[in-house]
């Protein structure tokens, strides 16, 4: 018959019926400790003062009923280690006196340490939780933007805010009574393929251009756009509507003329304030930009659609301030739909009784035909390099290549800065202090006519 397992204590004290410690034993998993110091001195003293009143209950209790409860103290040990224990005593026969018998708690003190933290951590994330649905919902009931949450699986909605119930179901002011109907149901049936189109380019692309639908009873015309967020249990779509701008002729009985020229410019005409947030933009700049309604591109920074959406930005507005005006700024603007288009900026800067704006007019310069004459220097000096064909390495030839476009460029940025190494220098990219030396290796350093220098330079 195979011999059961024995488990040793962790700690084993023979005490007298005093409570004097007269041996003690460790298992191998403390054989780390020393507990001579013990031997000769009464348990309660090494106990603590926290653990002492515990142990004067066990020694009594086992002086009366031959064994006592289990109670937890934390043993402080001769080199100065405190570890959780689990102590009964009982009454050894006859005056043989007492046995101490300690169960390591260590372990479980630990996990129990790490649980009441996981319930910690827990808890905070719940509240931030909490917290940050407690801002989405302040932020979609205050907005006067009508957004509605749909699900992509069947279009039924989900809910709306106060401005999406009082524009698709003005008889009713409750969001529950939107909730689960089906949105196409909401809109004019003339518009209901038109919005189901939109959708699947929505659920395709994860965005599409705004269309115009009209809702209600009276027909009422707005731009809707939309955009696919991953929610539990499925996808749903985020639609906001925006109401439709009537036309000015609709507002006035003599439109203004200049608003309507700048609306019906072929260029791309934004107004900013100091910060480049646009605040009017014409339809050339909603055909470039790629949305569908100015509600879409009004509030927005000029910087989101321009290729380096701070470097850019920063330079076009830093040129503003310092000049003026700003001619000939080239950069790319890249669409919503992905698509890159080359244009060319000229910008101006005027002070009003509600603070500064700035005009800027953005040209598509992608098609532009070469003008004759432009360049000729140029395609000159390239020529000239190639007559060197077969006269000189390739590693010079292309050396003396890149310093006649590099010297072309740096000419061009001084005469487009009017001589300000400052400005030219954030047209090139360039530190000034690299922009010095290429200036000095060029012969272009001596400043000519009406020149100016920045202070700091």
């Amino acid at each position: 018959m195979d011999s059961l397992p024995t488990v040793q204590p962790d700690i084993t004290l023979l005490l007298d019926m005093d409570g004097v410690i007269r041996e003690a034993t460790l298992s191998p998993a403390m054989s780390a400790e020393s507990v001579e110091g013990w031997l000769g001195r009464s348990w309660v003293d090494i106990a603590g003062k926290a653990g002492g009143d515990k142990v004067r209950r066990m020694v009594d209790d086992a002086r009366l009923s031959g064994i006592s409860a289990f109670r937890q103290i934390n043993q402080r040990f001769p080199s100065g280690t405190e570890i959780p224990l689990e102590f009964t005593t009982v009454l050894l026969g006859g005056r043989a006196g007492m046995l101490a018998i300690g169960k390591n708690l260590q372990a479980v003190a630990e996990l129990q340490t790490r649980l009441i933290a996981a319930q910690q951590a827990m808890e905070r994330d719940y509240w931030k939780l909490r917290e940050i649905e407690t801002r989405y919902r302040l932020v979609f009931d205050a907005s006067d933007e009508a957004v509605v949450i749909v699900s992509a699986a069947n279009l039924r909605i989900v809910e709306a805010n106060k401005a999406a119930v009082e524009a698709l179901n003005s008889s009713r002011r409750r969001n529950e009574d939107l909730a689960g109907r089906e949105l196409l149901h909401e809109v004019a049936a003339a518009d209901r393929e038109a919005v189901r189109d939109m959708l699947n380019r929505v659920r395709e692309r994860g965005k599409a251009l705004s269309i115009m639908v009209h809702l209600g009873a009276e027909a009422k015309p707005w731009m809707l756009r939309g955009s696919l967020i991953t929610a539990e249990p499925g996808h749903v779509f985020l639609l906001q509507f925006t109401a439709a701008a009537v036309p000015v002729e609709h507002l006035h009985g003599s439109p203004s003329s200049i608003e309507d020229l700048i609306e019906h410019l072929p260029d791309s005409f934004v107004a900013l304030d100091e910060t480049g947030v646009i605040s009017h933009a014409n339809q050339s700049f909603l055909d470039l930009v790629q949305v569908g309604a100015k509600g879409s591109a009004v509030g927005e920074s000029l910087g989101r659609w321009l290729w380096q959406p701070g470097a850019d930005l920063n330079a076009l507005l830093t040129n503003v301030e310092r000049h003026g005006t700003v001619r000939m700024f080239t950069t790319t603007i890249r669409g919503e739909l992905g698509t890159d288009t080359e244009i060319e900026i000229s910008a101006a800067s005027h002070a009003s009784g509600d603070g500064k704006r700035i005009g800027v007019l953005l040209r598509n310069v992608s098609r532009r035909l070469p003008v004759a004459g432009e360049g000729d220097a140029l395609r000159m000096a390239l020529g000239s390099i190639s007559e060197q064909i077969g006269k000189s390495s390739l590693r010079k030839l292309v050396k003396n290549t890149v310093s006649i476009v590099e010297q072309h460029y740096v000419k061009e940025a001084l005469e487009l800065a009017k001589g300000n190494r400052t400005a030219t220098a954030e047209l090139l990219g360039l530190s000034r202090q690299s922009l010095y030396a290429k200036l000095s290796r060029y012969g272009l350093d001596d400043k000519g006519p009406g020149a100016e220098e920045n202070p700091e330079d």
